[in-house]
């Protein structure tokens, strides 16, 4: 078997720091959840309070599914009284505790460990140190992208729903909408670094392109969660009627490319239905090949809804909006539409990180256990959504 040499990533001190930092945000979040329930209940308000929690309620059972399944595959062959634990956890919505633990676990051996516990018998071992430690990140945050935009985008919508329709606001409250945009942009952008330096084959994303794809999300994002409000605030039904069909065009373009995520074809529908989910907010890959006419197809669409909407309250005038704050939002929507795809276009054409380290070539030890392992983590990483 020929060896080839391959860009081995590393994790960090700086890594490590920050896995600690997201895993605390983590743990507030739910924490402010609940007490943002509490808060609609105590004040009467409780479609918005059942609403909260049902987002929470929905993401947390879908994270929880594939943390576990995740497990399933990873572990394949081994102890089944370990695996039989393991979905007890996921089962109480803990199985996310897990992967915190093994992250941290690993994430230390790696960052700060690994010079102490260096065998030489063994010249493999830091590498294998280093790809446990990315690995486990790399899980948690395609879980967290799962999170973000099954949960925080939905709610985000309501505040801003709920903010503009009874017009209440301070300070505090925008602050708390420009957190929620910059937690969702936050995510993407750490799944896309951990997930290219899962794979040995992608260059990693550095600090100038990191920055310009965290605005490209930022803008698109923003945009297209104001618009979404704003008809929201004209009709909810013509806006749950607009959010079914976007999913049921995202769905289908899952179907369509022939998705291989999971290893079940259960799971692997489940996936579907939840990437339908993704792109009704944000675009992605869904497989890993170039998609300039899909990309065109999604921000054109876009585009057309935000200007017809924009339009729509011009001619309406609905009294449910001061003409001060449409024009504000009008305003501001098309402008971090319109740089948003400008930012998108200089990525891609400048930025994006194209070049490909040589193929990793896979040691005898492939048809064992571990290589087995690496193998599904390999395949898990290269299927899922991208960039």
């Amino acid at each position: 078997m020929t060896t080839v040499t391959v860009c081995m990533m590393k994790f960090t001190k700086q890594n490590f720091i920050f896995l600690v930092g997201g895993i605390i945000t983590s743990v507030v979040d739910i924490g402010a959840d609940f007490w943002v329930a509490c808060k609609y209940f105590s004040q009467g308000q409780y479609c918005w309070g059942i609403l909260v929690l049902c987002f929470r309620g929905v993401s947390s059972l879908i994270t929880q599914v594939f943390s576990y399944e995740w497990f399933k595959n990873d572990w394949e062959g081994t102890d089944t009284e370990n695996l039989k634990c393991i979905f007890l956890v996921h089962l109480f919505q803990c199985g996310i505790f897990i992967r915190y633990y093994f992250a941290l676990k690993y994430g230390c051996q790696a960052a700060f460990k690994q010079k102490i516990s260096r065998d030489a018998s063994k010249p493999d071992l830091p590498n294998f140190i280093q790809k446990q430690g990315i690995d486990v990140v790399t899980d948690i945050n395609m879980l967290r992208v799962f999170k973000s935009l099954l949960e925080t985008t939905p709610q985000l919508l309501v505040q801003i729903y709920i903010l503009m329709q009874h017009g209440k606001n301070n300070f505090c409250q925008y602050a708390a909408i420009f957190v929620s945009f910059c937690g969702i942009s936050f995510s993407v952008v750490d799944y896309q670094i951990s997930l290219r330096k899962s794979l040995p084959d992608k260059d990693e994303l550095h600090g100038l392109p990191k920055l310009v794809y965290l605005f490209y999300k930022l803008l698109t994002i923003t945009s297209w969660i104001l618009i979404i409000s704003l008809i929201t605030l004209l009709s909810v039904r013509s806006s749950v009627i607009l959010l079914m069909f976007l999913w049921i065009c995202g769905f289908a373009w899952t179907l369509t490319q022939h998705t291989t995520f999971c290893k079940s074809k259960k799971m692997e529908y489940l996936y579907r239905i939840v990437v339908g989910i993704i792109l009704v907010f944000s675009f992605f890959n869904i497989k890993g090949r170039k998609t300039k006419v899909c990309t065109s197809i999604y921000y054109a669409t876009q585009t057309v809804v935000t200007l017809g909407i924009s339009f729509a309250y011009m001619v309406w005038k609905p009294p449910i909006i001061k003409e001060i704050h449409y024009t504000i939002l009008s305003i501001l929507t098309i402008f971090s539409l319109a740089l948003g795809i400008i930012v998108l276009a200089v990525y891609y054409m400048c930025f994006h990180p194209t070049a490909y380290c040589r193929p990793q070539a896979y040691s005898d030890e492939v048809d064992g256990e571990a290589g087995q392992n690496d193998r599904v983590k390999t395949d898990r990483f290269q299927n899922f959504i991208m960039q």
